[in-house]
């Protein structure tokens, strides 16, 4: 996966995101980018998600010219306010009881970088069942919310946490396979030789 010579670059050293990019290229490179991931006020969720995806590929794709750099960010939206990840266990509980019983958007935005930019945004929705105090201390003592958007992960322990959700699966992981594969395609990537 580390190959020098392969065409693609996934800049993010995200588990979830190399395990979701497999399914559709098997031959890239991991090199994450070192940008601050600041949102901009003046954004909507689905700007900045879109804004911070584009900022990774970009660190990424001036470094290693040439090359198709994907870049992505993944946003948890509650009452259109950006939920980011934990930074304590008391964090990820507090993140936990205001998700409690309620639906919440994720976003995430992606970028593409090789002669041209082509960039999205994927939207899912996810319902989470209405959590006892014990669940969500239980959850969190798991050590699984700590170093996620939104202190869950839907793919783990956390999917007993979730009622239900709309959308593409793998967007609330990390990574919208089948909306970046449209992104690749409409970007001219060349899947029957570069995959």
């Amino acid at each position: 996966m580390n190959d020098s010579c392969a065409p693609v670059i996934l800049a993010s050293q995200s588990p979830r995101r190399i395990e979701l990019l497999k399914q559709i290229i098997g031959n890239f490179r991991v090199i994450p980018s070192e940008v601050d991931e600041v949102c901009l006020p003046d954004l909507s969720p689905e700007e900045n998600a879109v804004f911070l995806g584009r900022q990774k590929a970009d660190w990424v794709a001036d470094r290693h010219p040439g090359h198709w750099v994907i870049g992505a960010d993944t946003l948890i939206v509650l009452d259109d306010e950006i939920i980011g990840k934990p930074t304590d266990a008391e964090d990820a509980c507090q993140i936990l009881r205001r998700l409690s019983g309620r639906e919440h958007k994720v976003i995430t935005g992606m970028a593409i970088i090789h002669s041209n930019t082509s960039s999205a945004a994927t939207v899912s929705r996810v319902r989470f069942k209405s959590l006892t105090e014990t669940e969500i201390v239980s959850y969190v003592n798991s050590g699984e919310p700590m170093d996620k958007a939104g202190a869950y992960a839907i793919q783990g322990k956390g999917s007993s946490l979730i009622e239900g959700y709309d959308g593409s699966y793998s967007n609330i992981i990390g990574l919208p396979i089948d909306e970046l594969k449209d992104l690749l395609c409409k970007a001219g990537f060349p899947f029957n030789k570069g995959s």
